[in-house]
């Protein structure tokens, strides 16, 4: 299965169609009579079909187990036409396309299997996905592709030269993947005053992003958190929270993080973790989305 332990989750509604064509008007009235030899045939293809959707993943080789949280199916008569409609909805990691078109397949066989008794004429067309959402496809078109950061690694031992860095770095391919332009990467100590004066200095200079990663921790040099609240103007919580719960999901340690989201004028400061992985996935949990913000600075409406 490919891996989605990296994604996060997010409302996934799919709509997928299938179409059962029957071959006489008889069948069309024996179906809306009730008088089918084998049963209620929109009764009983409902009930496969739900069924038919919660073993998708057990059929599928390549399908993720997951979270049904609303199944619907619906049933329009166009003369001897009956198209069936499946819509999945769930809060999840992955969409939900291939489970309905299974529901909608399953629903159909059914009622082929119902039907073939008093009709030999039954067809199935047109298994179809009709619609989703919910995916990184529909976020994807919403950012400004004009953007410029400034990365900033705070730390004592790799400013000295004792050790080389490696979150500063995961976190230029992240801005890079998301085109984001870097117009600086520099290596700092742990000082406030120096973490201060390049916050001014890029702000100055037109960065929409300054991405800090190291001394956001509880050691005595971690003064990261304590040197850029006072120059924004606006924290962003959201942000942070973000952070942290993607973290927290994947790590027990990552509550103690002490990151920092927030604005001076129109630029976005960040404060992340200085670990690899902790800066590699604070950038995961809310990239490429949080580049939203800057639509909103220019005076975008929320969607």
């Amino acid at each position: 299965m490919v891996d989605i332990t990296h994604k996060t989750s997010t409302l996934r509604i799919a709509t997928a169609q299938a179409i059962v064509k029957v071959s006489k008007p008889e069948t069309i009235e024996a179906i809306e009579k009730g008088t089918v030899p084998k049963g209620d045939v929109f009764a009983m293809s409902k009930a496969a079909g739900l069924l038919g959707v919660k073993k998708t993943p057990e059929l599928l080789p390549d399908c993720h187990p997951l979270p049904i949280e609303y199944t619907g199916i619906e049933y329009t008569i166009n003369e001897l036409e009956i198209t069936v409609l499946v819509t999945i909805k769930t809060i999840y990691k992955t969409g939900v396309e291939v489970e309905a078109m299974h529901g909608a397949s399953v629903v159909a066989l059914n009622m082929y299997d119902m039907l073939k008794p008093i009709d030999k004429g039954v067809e199935i067309h047109h298994i179809k996905l009709l619609n989703k959402k919910g995916g990184k496809s529909d976020y994807k078109d919403k950012f400004r592709r004009d953007l410029k950061a400034a990365v900033i690694v705070c730390s004592d031992s790799i400013s000295e030269g004792k050790k080389e860095d490696r979150a500063g770095k995961a976190i230029i391919t992240k801005l890079e993947a998301c085109e984001v332009d870097i117009m600086d990467y520099i290596i700092i100590p742990d000082e406030a005053e120096v973490i201060q004066e390049k916050a001014k200095l890029y702000q100055k200079q037109g960065a929409d992003l300054i991405i800090y990663t190291g001394g956001t921790g509880l050691s005595q040099r971690d003064v990261t958190p304590e040197a850029l609240k006072p120059l924004l103007n606006r924290t962003i919580p959201g942000i942070e929270e973000a952070i942290r719960k993607y973290g927290q999901d994947r790590m027990p340690y990552a509550m103690l993080s002490r990151s920092v989201a927030g604005t001076i004028k129109n630029t976005l400061v960040l404060a992340l973790p200085g670990s690899t992985k902790g800066a590699k996935e604070s950038m995961d949990s809310i990239f490429p989305e949080v580049l939203h913000v800057f639509r909103i600075l220019k005076g975008a409406r929320h969607d």
